[in-house]
């Protein structure tokens, strides 16, 4: 489905008074979308041409809840990743916030591992029977010797992420170019740590722009997929990449870093011989070079691959249309980029090829000063830990909290926290007046 917006657009708001989006140059007009976008029919569908029966399982999957006999625990966030993804349709933000802390030393930052890491999950399994053993496991606290405190991370969005996976790594170098020295932004590469095996091009170690997380801690939703059903809901699995064992994310939670006691991290069942005991989901023997990943990882990845991006509101028109030059002129769009992305024909992950669309973020990392969280890797600079990655703005009108930490409520209030590389956007927005404020936002709910 092809819609065209800006025309639309142009012709109400003529005859209202309002700024024409030349008035601001291209940025302006292709945030009206005067060129045509491809779209769904409806927020949460998937994208065309998807078969709807694999589309189905995969949202089946990712919807359902898991329990202990699944391998649930023995630390988890969430019982199923449709607990968390909700706003706007399965899939789309949460109000769940994860915590994290840390230390720096000697102006590094510690993530203290030996004390469990950066991430204190909200949940255990408690106390449980195992046959003839009684498990108790402990809830994590943050550690006594941690300087940074019970920072927040915010379930994200996941509409059109396949789209994102699609894009070449050339596309973000070409975004960080064009941004002016002062806001740009920092393109991330790193080895890929889970290739998708849809993608030739994809390789175990092979650096790739790193373009999901709040920090852009991940190269690709094969990684996201098999991180958050690790980290999130703590089920361990071992898939199969090109004839060998993947097990990184085969490990089970340790409350503050103390393994719980032998058999005591659930319920689920022995993995297949060959696989390392306490695995709670696996493949099983990689003979013939087999690929394949774990089947709840796959059908995440399959999910979110393929879940379309959400649809736009135009129910107020002139306000929108106003709003968009407005939302250049600040310098909202010098980092949340009004740039049409295209999908490559034919696209490496399955996702439609030649595909339009406008998540309205460059996927980079800046320095957002206050608004940073200084969270890390280890031996991180706090310059480092202040970096964030532009959260997408298309469908924001459906989160009720904002910001990485959920710390605002209104969009309003989301702009007036920026800081660091985008200071001057913040202090261009509170300088205008309140009506301009009023468009701006409008605009920003639209997208």
């Amino acid at each position: 489905m092809r819609i065209e917006i800006g025309i639309a657009l142009l012709a109400i708001c003529s005859g209202a008074g309002c700024l024409e989006p030349d008035d601001e140059g291209p940025a302006a007009t292709e945030a009206l979308a005067a060129d045509a976008i491809d779209a769904v029919a409806t927020t949460g569908a998937p994208l065309p041409g998807i078969p709807a029966a694999v589309f189905d399982e995969a949202r089946e999957a990712f919807d359902d809840d898991e329990t202990i006999d699944d391998g649930l625990g023995p630390l988890f966030n969430a019982t199923g990743c449709g607990r968390c993804h909700t706003q706007g349709g399965i899939g789309g933000a949460g109000v769940q916030i994860n915590r994290h802390f840390g230390r720096f030393v000697d102006g590094k930052f510690d993530p203290l591992a030996g004390e469990g890491g950066d991430t204190r999950s909200l949940f255990s399994l408690g106390t449980f029977r195992h046959g003839a053993t009684t498990c108790t496991v402990a809830v994590e606290t943050e550690p006594a010797d941690a300087t940074i405190h019970n920072v927040g991370r915010l379930t994200p969005a996941l509409f059109g992420l396949g789209l994102i996976d699609a894009m070449p790594d050339s596309f973000f170098d070409a975004l960080a170019a064009a941004q002016p020295s002062e806001i740009r932004g920092t393109v991330k590469r790193q080895g890929i740590l889970m290739p998708n095996p849809a993608d030739p091009s994809q390789a175990m170690g092979t650096p790739r722009v790193a373009r999901f997380g709040w920090k852009d801690a991940l190269t690709n939703l094969a990684e996201f997929s098999a991180a958050a059903y690790n980290g999130e809901l703590g089920i361990s699995t071992q898939s199969c990449i090109n004839g060998s064992p993947f097990l990184i994310f085969s490990g089970e939670g340790a409350p503050n870093g103390v393994p719980v006691a032998p058999g005591c991290d659930d319920l689920a069942p022995p993995p297949p011989p060959g696989v390392p005991a306490g695995v709670d989901e696996a493949v099983g023997s990689c003979d013939g070079g087999k690929t394949e990943l774990a089947e709840d990882v796959q059908h995440f990845l399959d999910f979110m691959t393929f879940l379309g991006p959400p649809t736009r509101d135009f129910s107020d028109p002139i306000s929108i249309a106003r709003g968009a030059p407005i939302f250049v002129r600040a310098g909202c769009a010098g980092c949340h980029v009004a740039t049409t992305f295209v999908t490559p024909n034919p696209s490496p992950n399955g996702v439609p090829g030649g595909f339009r669309f406008q998540p309205f973020s460059d996927f980079l990392v800046h320095d957002m000063g206050s608004l940073g969280d200084l969270i890390g890797n280890p031996g991180d600079s706090v310059a480092v830990t202040r970096q964030m990655r532009t959260a997408p703005l298309w469908g924001i009108r459906f989160r009720t909290l904002l910001l990485h930490d959920g710390r605002a409520t209104t969009i309003d209030a989301a702009i007036r926290a920026h800081d660091g590389q985008a200071a001057r956007a913040a202090a261009a927005y509170r300088r205008l007046r309140s009506s301009d404020q009023r468009n701006l936002v409008q605009f920003v709910r639209s997208l």
